[in-house]
């Protein structure tokens, strides 16, 4: 008699529940999937031990707000043996700037001029080097916050001091990138597995054009050019489900930033895609594909036992 094959079994890992977050559990019911929540404010991890609910899940699907959380669970996950969307490597690199860049230049990716100095004199000879103004950035951060568009020596010289009288840890690096002119607008684009699904300009008259900053979602078009250097870009960082944020230069295209938990509420009827349903069809085929792999490791181990 053949054995019924149980639903496909989805972490869902989490703390508030966003929009974001019921639109893809929302879809997760929809095709009937058993969904395992984990609140990341709850469970604990034991390094040598497996947590076993998370261990029968046949995929996690990371939705944490808080980029330390997610990168520890995904790395704990990763080393059991459990597929994770995203990756723990793909969440290192791009939850730290200084990573993103360096994978996207390794791989031939056009990005802005980027320095990296680790003292005040020599960020300053680094920024005279790149021409002002230009933008200083936190390695690690998100949503527009602590970026500072710097003008003159005098204001680079004062901000300078000020992040290393903070002294933390993120300001022990200076991330120094040439200040692209945007014309009041970047482009925000999405990408699933080896799909670009869709894109939305972000326009505003701040030279932060972050939508949690009040920036405007429009529909963009998926150009030849803009398809391409998304994926190049998603595949630099290990592949997955990612944002990719753009600059238009008179050169072309080049990449801002690529972001691993993205989030999408403003871009669904923007762009008219049914972005939750798109990464829940990924997530599901990752667990589908996991799922098989680890049915055959186990027939082949009946067979060797036999």
């Amino acid at each position: 008699m053949v054995q019924e094959q149980r639903p496909l079994r989805v972490g869902i890992l989490m703390s508030r529940v966003r929009v974001e977050e019921k639109l893809l559990l929302a879809e997760l019911e929809r095709q009937e999937v058993e969904i395992v929540r984990f609140d990341d404010r709850e469970y604990t991890l034991d390094l040598a031990h497996p947590h076993p609910e998370l261990a029968a899940c046949d995929v996690v699907l990371e939705r944490c707000i808080n980029h330390l959380r997610a990168l520890y669970t995904l790395r704990a996950l990763n080393d059991w043996g459990i597929p994770t969307v995203n990756m723990y490597d793909v969440a290192n690199i791009c939850g730290d700037k200084l990573l993103t860049t360096a994978a996207l230049v390794r791989d031939g990716v056009p990005v802005p001029r980027t320095r990296i100095a680790f003292t005040p004199e020599s960020a300053v000879e680094a920024i005279e080097e790149l021409g002002y103004p230009v933008v200083l950035k936190p390695a690690v951060g998100s949503w527009g916050r602590l970026l500072a568009r710097v003008n003159d020596r005098d204001a680079a010289e004062a901000l300078l001091e000020h992040k290393v009288t903070l002294g933390s840890f993120h300001h022990g690096a200076f991330y120094i990138q040439e200040y692209v002119e945007k014309q009041g607008r970047d482009i925000r684009s999405f990408v699933v597995g080896d799909e670009t699904i869709c894109a939305i300009y972000r326009e505003s008259p701040h030279w932060i054009t972050n939508t949690a900053r009040g920036a405007k979602a429009s529909n963009c078009p998926i150009t030849p050019e803009l398809d391409a250097m998304s994926r190049a870009a998603t595949q630099a960082v290990g592949g997955g489900v990612v944002a990719v944020d753009l600059f238009e230069t008179p050169t072309g295209l080049q990449i801002n930033e690529v972001n691993y938990t993205m989030e999408f509420r403003n871009s669904i009827h923007t762009t008219g895609v049914d972005i939750p349903k798109k990464i829940v069809d990924y997530v599901i085929a990752v667990g589908e594909e996991h799922r098989a792999k680890s049915a055959d490791r186990a027939e082949a181990a009946l067979v060797a036992y036999q």
